[in-house]
Parts: C-alpha cells; sequence; structure tokens
C-alpha cells in the first residue's frame, strides 16, 4: 500500500474511534458534572483543603479558586525543581537554574509543557512523577473545571452561581482524567512503552562511544500527557522516541488520545444546556476545521517536488519512518489544533506551507477540538461573536441559547479574543528588535522568523509545541515565554468567568420566529466562517512574513 493510503485509512481508522467513544463519554461526563453525590475518596481530599463541595460559587469566588490553586502549584513545582539536587531519586541531576524552573513551573500549570531542557538529562524521578506529572492532571482539570463554569453559564438563570470549583477539580480528576489514564497507560505499556524507576545505564556503543538512557514512569506520564492535552514528554524527542510511542499503532492510539475528551465536551455541553442538536453544531463546526486542516497538510507535505523527496513518498526530513508522512501530518495537526503540543516529528522540518499550518492551528486559539476544557470554551466564545456578528446583519439583538449577548456579554467575549494575539505580535516584535534574543535563531530569513513566531505562539496559547530550531534556554526566553503562558492562560479565564456570570444571571429569552437557530448547518458555517476570518485579519500580516514567505519561495 501507498503512503497515501495509508495515511487516509489512518485518518479514517482515527474518526471512526472518535465516533464510538463520543456518546459514552460525554454522557459520563455530563453525569460526573451534574452529580450531587460525593465520593468516599472525594469527601476525603475536600475535608484535607477544607473545601465545602455543596457551597454555589459566583464567578469571583470560582476565579479566586483557580488562580489560588495554580498560584500554588507554580511556587511548589518551582521550589521542587530548584531543590532537586538534595531531594531522593533524582538521579545525579543538578537543581534546575532558577530562570528555567520559573519557566517550566509556569509551563505545567499553565497546561503548556513547553520544555526548553532535556528532559532524560535534568528532570529525576520525583521532580517528574511528584511535580509534573501531578500538574497534568491537575492543570487538565481546571480547564475542564472553566469550560463547565461557562456552560453552567449558559444553562442557568437568574443565580449567577457556576457551581464549585473544588468539587469540579476533584472529579475532574477522579471520575476522568485518572481512570482514562489507567488504561491508556496499560494500552501503552502492553504495545513497547517503558514504565519503570531505574537509574542511568548504558544501552550499547554507537560509533566508538556510548549512549546512556535512563528509565521512567513513561507509559502512564505519555497517558495523561495527551489525556489532559499537556504534551510534556519524559525525553527531549517527546513522541518521536520510541519509549514514548513505540509503534504504528501507539502513535494513532495518542493521537486519539488527544482528541477524545476536547470532542466528547461538546455532548456533554449539550446535555448540560438542555439540547444535544446544540452540542452537535459545535461538534460539526470542530470536526470540519480538523479535517480540512489534516487534508490540507497532508497534501502539502506529500505534494512537495523533489525526485529524492519521490522516492520517499513525501517530505521525510525529520519524521519518524514508523509513521512516514500520514501518520505525522495528522499528529501535527492534532497537536497544533489542541492545546497538546506533543510531537511525533520535527515541526521545523515540514514544508513551509506545513510549518504554517501548524502555526495556523494553535492561532485559531487551539478550539478544533481545542485544550481540555479550554477548546469548549474558546469555541463558545467564538459563538457568541458569531451570534453578535449574525444580529448586526440582520438588525437584532443577538441571542445564544436563550441568552442576550448584549454590552457587556461582547466586552468580555472581545476582551478574550484579543488577549492572545497581543501577547503573540507585541512578543514576537520586541524579540525580533532586540540583539539578544535573535542570537537564539538557528536560521535567518523568514524560517528563522517563523522560529520566534512560532515559540510565542505556543507559549500564548498555552501549546507547547517548538519549531526546534530555536534555543529557548535562554534568560531571555525562559522568561518572556514563561510569563507569556501564564497571561495567555489565566487572562482569558477572567473574561470566561465573567461572561458565564453574566450568562447565569439573566432571565432566559423564549425563542422566536426571528431567533437565529444556532443548532442549524447555517450557523455551523457561520462559525467556521468568523473564525477563519477573525484569525485571518489578525494573523496574516505575521504568516506573511514567516511560513507563507517561505512556501511561496520553495
Amino acid at each position: 500500500m501507498g503512503p497515501v493510503p495509508a495515511g487516509v485509512l489512518q485518518l479514517l481508522a482515527l474518526m471512526a474511534a472518535l465516533a464510538l467513544a463520543y456518546r459514552p463519554l460525554g454522557d459520563h461526563m455530563a453525569g460526573v458534572y451534574s452529580s450531587d453525590r460525593h465520593w468516599r475518596v472525594e469527601k476525603w481530599l475536600y475535608k484535607g483543603i477544607g473545601a465545602n463541595p455543596d457551597t454555589e460559587m459566583r464567578w469571583p469566588a470560582y476565579l479566586r479558586g483557580v488562580l489560588a490553586f495554580s498560584a500554588v502549584g507554580v511556587l511548589f513545582l518551582y521550589l521542587l525543581q530548584r531543590l532537586q539536587g538534595v531531594l531522593p531519586g533524582s538521579l545525579g541531576f543538578a537543581s534546575i537554574d532558577p530562570d528555567q524552573a520559573f519557566n517550566t513551573a509556569a509551563s505545567f500549570v499553565t497546561n503548556t509543557n513547553w520544555q526548553s531542557y532535556y528532559g532524560e538529562q535534568s528532570m529525576g524521578h520525583v521532580v517528574q512523577v511528584a511535580g509534573l506529572a501531578v500538574q497534568n492532571f491537575v492543570s487538565a482539570a481546571v480547564g475542564m473545571a472553566v469550560a463547565v463554569a461557562l456552560v453552567r453559564g449558559f444553562a442557568r438563570s437568574r443565580s449567577g452561581e457556576l457551581g464549585n470549583f473544588w468539587a469540579d477539580l476533584v472529579r475532574g480528576v477522579i471520575r476522568v482524567l485518572l481512570p482514562l489514564s489507567v488504561i491508556a497507560a496499560v494500552v501503552l505499556v502492553a504495545c513497547g512503552a517503558i514504565q519503570n524507576f531505574s537509574g542511568i545505564h548504558e544501552v550499547g556503543q554507537f560509533m566508538g562511544g556510548s549512549q546512556q538512557w535512563n528509565g521512567g514512569a513513561v507509559a502512564s506520564t505519555e497517558a495523561i500527557k495527551e489525556i489532559g492535552t499537556n504534551g510534556g514528554g519524559v525525553f527531549n524527542a517527546n513522541s518521536a522516541h520510541p519509549f514514548e510511542n513505540p509503534t504504528p499503532f501507539t502513535n494513532l492510539f495518542e493521537i486519539f488520545l488527544l482528541l477524545v475528551i476536547p470532542f466528547a465536551l461538546t455532548r456533554t455541553f449539550g446535555i448540560m444546556v438542555g439540547s444535544v442538536r446544540q452540542g452537535y453544531a459545535i461538534l460539526a463546526t470542530m470536526a470540519a476545521i480538523w479535517i480540512g486542516f489534516v487534508a490540507l497538510m497532508m497534501w502539502t507535505e506529500f505534494a512537495h517536488h523533489g525526485p529524492a523527496l519521490d522516492l520517499a513518498g513525501g517530505a521525510m526530513e525529520g519524521k519518524e519512518v514508523r509513521f512516514g508522512v500520514g501518520g505525522s501530518s495528522i499528529f501535527a495537526v492534532s497537536t497544533t489544533l489542541t492545546s497538546t503540543g506533543a510531537v511525533n516529528s520535527f515541526h521545523s522540518s515540514f514544508t513551509g506551507l506545513g510549518g504554517g499550518i501548524t502555526l495556523l492551528g494553535m492561532m485559531l486559539g487551539e478550539i478544533a477540538p481545542g485544550g481540555t476544557g479550554s477548546g469548549l470554551y474558546g469555541m463558545l466564545i467564538m459563538a457568541v461573536i458569531a451570534v453578535f456578528i449574525a444580529g448586526l446583519m440582520v438588525g437584532r439583538t443577538p441571542e445564544y441559547l436563550g441568552k442576550k449577548i448584549g454590552t457587556r456579554e461582547i466586552k468580555f467575549a472581545a476582551c478574550y479574543l484579543l488577549v492572545t494575539p497581543t501577547l503573540v505580535l507585541v512578543l514576537t516584535a520586541a524579540a525580533m528588535a532586540l540583539p539578544t534574543p535573535g542570537h537564539s535563531m538557528t536560521n535567518s530569513g523568514a524560517h528563522g522568523f517563523s522560529e520566534i513566531l512560532y515559540a510565542y505562539t505556543s507559549a500564548s496559547n498555552n501549546n507547547g509545541s517548538a519549531f526546534a530550531g530555536l534555543n529557548a534556554d535562554t534568560q531571555w526566553f525562559n522568561s518572556t515565554l514563561g510569563i507569556a503562558m501564564l497571561l495567555g492562560r489565566f487572562l482569558p479565564m477572567i473574561f470566561v468567568l465573567a461572561l458565564a456570570g453574566s450568562l447565569a444571571e439573566q432571565r432566559p429569552v423564549p425563542v422566536t420566529a426571528g431567533t437565529l437557530r444556532t443548532e442549524k448547518p447555517l450557523f455551523a458555517g457561520l462559525l467556521v466562517g468568523a473564525i477563519l476570518i477573525i484569525t485571518g485579519l489578525t494573523y496574516f500580516p505575521a504568516l506573511a512574513l514567516g511560513p507563507l514567505a517561505e512556501g511561496l519561495a520553495s
């Protein structure tokens, strides 16, 4: 079988698996976040943190819980790295430098998992398991909690209450992420991923020298890395490393893991607002963009001209031969259209237009299907914008899910949209204008600019992947990227929760003949158009200087 049919079959198999998991997982999560019962282990956790899970919170209290919990996470992970040299299980690695410890702490707490270090040469077992892996669970659960709070804002009326953050956080970890991760880890171990706590050992002789590797809880880390759309790997090669991603099957399985919760949350949304068809409309929008991007990526990578590339079946530079162009293209699109950031190939080695597709996927706001939780609330913000645009065109007050989108609501949505582009473009301009950041670029011209643009796009959107041609382990990049991650994560959450609180205070508006039917294909098409146009108007000049210029010149 040729590489193109193989890639198409992988895509079809992945779509079938996601379709099978969609309804049961979506129903399960709706039940988790709607239940009024607490498991015994959950009650122990509530007692330990001093929280009352039955207390309803308005949006300021919910936000305080999110920010306080995340701030403690940043501090704990920073101190854990700074003390690594005196901790047991450090594998002899020294403590992490302050700027890199800050960058890594901000990265994992914000669900970004940007890594400016070599995992197998820097982090011991204690930091990997007690620090990074724990944040993989809780940072994903925070995103899901904020998404559920926004859904409750649409579903509730005249109350202003959004649920309880601590209950949502604990349930997300205990009832959703942990069970899925256990199952996924067992599958990965069965397929060849390693799971141990061994020390450093030699694995053979290579070109006159020895090569050393350390073990680790790789399969369990890999499971939550993908399920929680985190992305940080135990090894620097990430999901291209055979210890993390051994076979073509595990490659497709890991893509499934990083997509399954974001897609299934649309079902959860539909159930919680009382209209499954509304969930299908959001799902159709996400799926249309994802499939379109995968098809475009495959075309750019398979159609790259040249005799060597034709013999290789496509642009194979920087790609694992065991995955090929098809598996690499699906992974690259899925990891950048979600907030995962895991990589199974070298994005910097993609064709100029292929690299631009990965950039554009993040610039859309990672909403197709997006991160665990963040994809849903990002898409719902875009739905509010689309409804507002439709209302302007017909001269009618916009409504969405029975709630009026007035001046206050559209201001919150607009502020949400402006945060990330501001961070990306301002910090990219500063890095290109100042002399020191430019020394980290290994390429000049359009590709070098793309490296800088990609880094700040990845950090500000909490993705974590990189073009990898950029040396980001400097004080400038560790500091500015860390700040971009924190602001890119928590500033949008402020506006999401404020919008949720405003919606929850409203009285439902009755459906009339003039109400825009947001469960219809027409609205899904409008939503896709609004997403692409807003992103294009925002980022096109920057894309024209980088990947578009490189792609048209090749």
